[in-house]
């Protein structure tokens, strides 16, 4: 995976209560793979990070409030899971907008766990194969996607894992799919 990155800028959308490995693990692979990261909120700080939904583990440095932050200016965006974080995030309208957008033009989205929550908010998992953590199957269903109990599936720009214990699949199809040009129609 070295080198494959290089020169690529990558997103991350968490807020309080993200999975810790869903965000470290992800982030370690595209850094490791030559890319630049930078977490993205909706409030500037730190974001508090967990395992299981209720073992506090790390905090961790926000760099851009989601409002602000240019789409354009990133290669990809990472969403990951925790029942927590995704939550919050669903129901911010600057959150749901910069998914909505990055949907919209094709560029590479991975989300992981519970992070499909903001791809439903946003309306982009109509027509779309996916996976997450398996209590967001009947979510998906009812938002016109199809659910599939799977390591890893990639439907066009998307990637979508199921959680913690398929991070090494979710990161080794994340890094190939940003390598490649962003899809040239987006979900609508």
């Amino acid at each position: 995976m070295r080198g494959q990155l290089d020169g690529h800028r990558v997103a991350f959308l968490a807020a309080d209560g993200v999975e810790q490995d869903e965000l470290v693990e992800p982030r370690r692979a595209v850094e490791v793979a030559g890319g630049s990261t930078e977490l993205l909120s909706i409030a500037l700080g730190e974001i508090q990070a967990y395992r299981g939904d209720v073992e506090a583990a790390d905090r961790f440095p926000v760099d851009l409030l989601v409002g602000r932050a240019d789409l354009d200016s990133y290669d990809g965006l990472i969403l990951p899971g925790g029942a927590l974080g995704p939550d919050r995030l669903r129901t911010d309208d600057h959150a749901v907008a910069f998914v909505r957008h990055a949907m919209h033009i094709g560029k590479p989205v991975a989300a992981i766990g519970h992070g499909p929550w903001l791809l439903i908010e946003t309306g982009a998992v109509s027509g779309r194969t996916l996976t997450s953590w398996p209590s967001l199957r009947t979510d998906i269903v009812n938002a016109g996607g199809t659910y599939v109990n799977e390591k890893v599936v990639v439907d066009r720009n998307l990637v979508t894992s199921r959680g913690t214990a398929d991070l090494h699949s979710f990161c080794t199809a994340l890094v190939g799919k940003f390598t490649q040009q962003p899809e040239t129609v987006g979900w609508r």
